[in-house]
């Protein structure tokens, strides 16, 4: 066998011993993943098969009782549906406008690496805190009604924003940036005229997206003395109302389909650039 053809032949075979390599450590990956997986199921009780021997019969005793939906009361609903309303659309347009600038800073390109650190501690710090908790702190600080619900969720989401900010920032083609740094346009420059015209349609995109979310997230704070469509519903299951719960469950649906209808129409007129 010449040296050519012996050569040849390790090269095949380091070349399959690597790929064995990698799918070995690809499939112990995946099996321990599954392990995690189960282990949670197991740990949070979900293969305890007596827990649910009556948990169907009491979902269906509850429909029940909450059959036929009670609109009686709709008259009082006006003002619950615009603070939920309200809520989230101010809480989105805050939180935009401190995740933008953050998110920029955390993108590694624009700011010196000290800062850039900072800015993504402030986002994880943010966004670590569950909006409900938030909510309880600017409860605590302001007092009831929407204005706390706007702050909590502001905050959490500026952290949820200003980290997926960052990331389309950091994705975005260098190509147009490189051409015009090369004539001297400053570091600013770049990336008002070069970047984010780009990632304008999928930083709208995800924006919308957060909208919708903190559409469902207020009618939650309400729970803790939020204001808005959330404390109807709970007053309503605390007084055992489950009829006009359920009426008021449909207007929540109500509003995020109308909502989310929206959100996707200006979602498709940003990426098609209109």
């Amino acid at each position: 066998m010449s040296t050519a053809s012996f050569s040849q032949d390790n090269d095949v075979a380091a070349v399959l011993a690597d790929g064995r390599s990698r799918l070995l450590r690809r499939n112990l990956q995946t099996a321990a993943l599954l392990a995690i997986v189960a282990a949670s199921f197991a740990y949070t009780g979900a293969f305890d098969a007596p827990r649910y021997e009556d948990a169907l019969q009491t979902l269906i005793t509850l429909a029940g009782d909450a059959m036929p939906p009670d609109f009686s009361r709709w008259q009082g609903w006006g003002r619950p549906l615009i603070e939920t309303a309200a809520t989230a659309v101010a809480g989105t347009a805050l939180a935009a406008t401190l995740a933008l600038p953050l998110g920029i800073v955390a993108a590694g390109k624009w700011a010196p690496r000290p800062v850039c650190l900072a800015a993504r501690l402030a986002l994880n710090t943010a966004r670590s805190i569950p909006d409900l908790i938030w909510g309880v702190i600017f409860v605590a600080a302001v007092g009831f009604g929407p204005l706390p619900g706007v702050l909590a969720l502001a905050a959490h989401s500026t952290g949820m924003l200003g980290k997926f900010y960052a990331e389309i920032l950091e994705h975005a083609d260098p190509a147009p940036g490189d051409a015009l740094r090369s004539q001297g346009v400053s570091r600013l420059g770049v990336l008002r005229f070069a970047v984010l015209p780009q990632v304008l349609p999928r930083l709208a995109d995800v924006t919308l997206y957060r909208c919708e979310h903190n559409l469902r997230a207020a009618t939650v704070l309400g729970v803790i003395g939020a204001g808005g469509l959330g404390q109807e519903i709970v007053t309503a299951f605390h007084l055992f109302e489950y009829r006009e719960a359920s009426a008021l469950l449909l207007v929540m649906l109500a509003l995020v389909t109308a909502i989310g209808g929206l959100s996707d129409h200006l979602r498709n007129r940003f990426l098609r650039g209109d």
